[in-house]
């Protein structure tokens, strides 16, 4: 069994220790899936995704928590917001614009011209044209913004107001291409359409470079034109056109989100927004060339009644995208097992950085599961468990027996018979003639002060002789035959059979190193397994029969072996024989024939004569199975047990425990 360490040193939790990654405690949070499906990758990827429970506390988060994080948070998003508000922000703004505009040209129209003076009636001819105008509008608003850019206004306020309106747009249409585009189009002038049109013209140049394989020139045209980028420009082309996909696709989204109408009228309002034949040009060359990159957007079905502005549409279309995105890395990390397809980066800025501490120690995980030598790489990208792998399993299967025996009072070991032979004791007990001279001086004393009271000299006779007690150590060899019919499979039974196994095989090599292990597996033949197998063993759902027959006899030739100490098998079953063997062949037969009943009562009487014991553990207590054991009980004179799954392991380790040590003497 592992050390555990005498001294501890504790220091108050403040958050900011580094818990560390026990490859102890990784393997065996593991060990039950190992065991279950006999697949180190199907284990190792299940681990991934459940994540596990830190021994000093808390919880390591896995995959499968990630995921369902950003699934509500995603849900939470589309149930929040009303998409069609995006358009409320504009129709109250140009509502606004127009009730300053339609105010003034009532003054206007209520000005009292004075004697003689001609102005007042220009005024309010003026005022009544665009009184007009305004009346004739159209409906929509994407019509309405496109008539009053022609329009006059008299008041300069409501033109001033006019003018951001249009300015918010013209951001907006620009905000599908580029990120931090606020240097770029704010309050543009025609100097700065004309150098919009130059930056345009430059970054559709490059894209054809870049395409045909040449130099596109990046540093160049980030020389020129790098202001135009915000704070945080592109490093690279690359860098560039990332965002500008990622741009173009949270663009898309929104409009995939929209109604049909809506999305018409989005298109009205964003469309020819810098009022340039050549800048259009440019863009609409630019969206070409930009196909290749594939900036296709997601449709999202909000249902919510808050309100949100287009620029924030737009903003939380990114985010989407981005949940999207990482969904999706989550989604096939989990699958594969492979956390290395998770962008870290993208991670953390969505979740956090507690979520991306988790994925480094998802990441750590194998890397310290490889340095404590419990697992290796073998061919392509696939790993195997080692055997100190294997051993570690099994102390932990004997550990968690040993932790219900414990819970359950029973303790950890049996109370021996009295032997004559063997180790010393602390009990002791009267001398009897023959045994070992293993003399207890101070009750031997003790005895010969009772009986002639406190003097000296002190007589001794034989009487007053008391001894250690010493138990019988010796050696056993034992083979475990371990039912892989599909029925143990279907009864979750196979899984508790092969950690008992692993459990009793580590409890024999630490704590009784001169006894012998077998293992053999049965189904519709027998063969003998080593401990290292036992977590990658599975049940063959294509082949039936279970031959305890073969079983038998294969433990009888392995157990013939050893010409001193005890013999015994350990059978593990849930079900009656329902195949034999018949010159080599197996022959299954359900319900069981009376040939295969014959057969394995023939191969108990075998083991029987050649002084094995036989001890079944049977996982069913049917009327037929139960009539069946107790006739090969009733020839071998070895135990039945009926269990459980969930108890087997206790049953065989305290039977195994029990019947270990044999006293040979008793007290008199």
């Amino acid at each position: 069994m592992r050390r555990i360490p005498t001294h501890h040193r504790f220091t108050q939790w403040d958050g900011s220790q580094s818990l560390g990654m026990d490859a102890d405690e990784i393997l065996g949070a593991m060990a039950n899936d190992l065991m279950e499906y006999g697949d180190l990758r199907w284990a190792m990827r299940n681990m991934l995704s459940r994540g596990m429970q830190i021994p000093q506390g808390g919880t390591m988060q896995g995959l499968r928590d990630m995921l369902k994080q950003m699934r509500d948070r995603k849900k939470q998003q589309l149930e929040r917001y009303d998409l069609s508000s995006v358009f409320d922000e504009f129709r109250e703004k140009l509502d606004e614009i127009l009730d300053m505009e339609r105010s003034r040209i009532d003054e206007w129209l209520n000005k009292d011209a004075d004697d003689g003076d001609f102005s007042g009636d220009v005024l309010k001819n003026i005022a009544e044209n665009n009184k007009q105008q305004l009346d004739a509008l159209p409906d929509d608003i994407a019509s309405q913004i496109k008539t009053l850019e022609k329009y006059e206004f008299l008041n300069p306020d409501a033109q001033k107001q006019f003018l951001e309106l249009l300015n918010d747009l013209r951001k907006a249409m620009a905000n599908t291409f580029f990120k931090d585009i606020e240097n770029m189009v704010s309050n543009m002038s025609e100097g700065d359409i004309s150098r919009m049109k130059d930056m345009l013209k430059a970054l559709n140049e490059m894209l054809v470079k870049q395409i045909a394989g040449e130099d596109p020139g990046f540093d160049e045209f980030m020389n020129e034109f790098g202001d135009m980028f915000g704070d945080n420009p592109p490093e690279s082309l690359d860098d560039l056109l990332e965002q500008m996909r990622q741009q173009m696709a949270a663009a898309q989204s929104l409009m995939n989100s929209l109604s049909p109408e809506q999305q018409q009228q989005l298109q009205s309002l964003l469309s020819d927004r810098f009022g340039d034949p050549e800048l259009n040009a440019e863009l609409n060359k630019l969206a070409k060339e930009m196909d290749f990159l594939n900036p296709e957007g997601n449709r999202f079905g909000f249902s919510g009644e808050e309100r949100i502005d287009l620029d924030a549409a737009m903003q939380m279309m990114s985010e989407m995208q981005q949940m999207d995105e990482l969904i999706s890395q989550l989604q096939d990390a989990e699958r594969a097992g492979d956390v290395d397809r998770i962008d870290r980066d993208l991670l953390k800025d969505l979740m956090g950085d507690e979520a991306a501490e988790d994925l480094d120690k998802l990441n750590e995980m194998m890397k310290a599961l490889e340095e404590a030598g419990y697992i290796r790489p073998t061919d392509g990208d696939r790993w195997e468990l080692t055997p100190r792998g294997s051993r570690m399993i099994g102390q932990k299967a004997l550990g968690e027996i040993y932790e219900r025996l414990k819970r359950q009072n029973m303790g950890n070991h049996a109370v021996p018979e009295e032997g004559r032979f063997g180790e010393r004791v602390e009990d002791t007990k009267p001398y009897e003639f023959g045994d070992p001279f293993h003399l207890h001086m101070p009750r031997t004393i003790r005895n010969a002060l009772d009986r002639e009271g406190p003097k000296t000299p002190v007589r001794l006779k034989p009487e007053d002789f008391e001894v250690y007690r010493s138990e019988s150590i010796t050696s056993t060899a034992t083979a475990m035959l371990v039912d892989l019919s599909w029925s143990m499979a279907l009864r979750g039974s196979f899984q508790a059979a092969k950690k008992v196994a692993l459990a009793l095989h580590n409890l024999i090599t630490s704590q009784y190193p001169r006894d012998s292990f077998y293992i053999i597996g049965f189904a519709a033949y027998a063969k003998e397994l080593k401990a290292h197998d036992l977590p990658y063993l599975q049940w063959d759902e294509y082949v039936l029969g279970t031959n305890m027959q073969h079983a038998l006899l294969l433990a009888e030739k392995l157990l013939a072996k050893h010409h001193g100490g005890s013999k015994q098998i350990i059978m593990i079953s849930d079900g009656e024989p329902t195949a034999h063997l018949e010159n080599g062949e197996a022959q299954f037969a359900y319900p069981p024939t009376p040939e295969t009943i014959r057969a394995t009562f023939k191969a108990v009487k075998h083991c029987t004569a050649r002084g094995i014991a036989i001890n079944t553990f049977m996982l069913d207590a049917s009327y037929y199975l139960k009539a069946f054991m107790d006739e090969i009980a009733r020839i071998n004179g070895g135990r039945v047990f009926y269990t459980s799954p969930e108890k087997l392991g206790e049953y065989i380790l305290v039977d195994y425990m029990q019947n270990k040590r044999k006293h040979l003497a008793r007290r008199a």
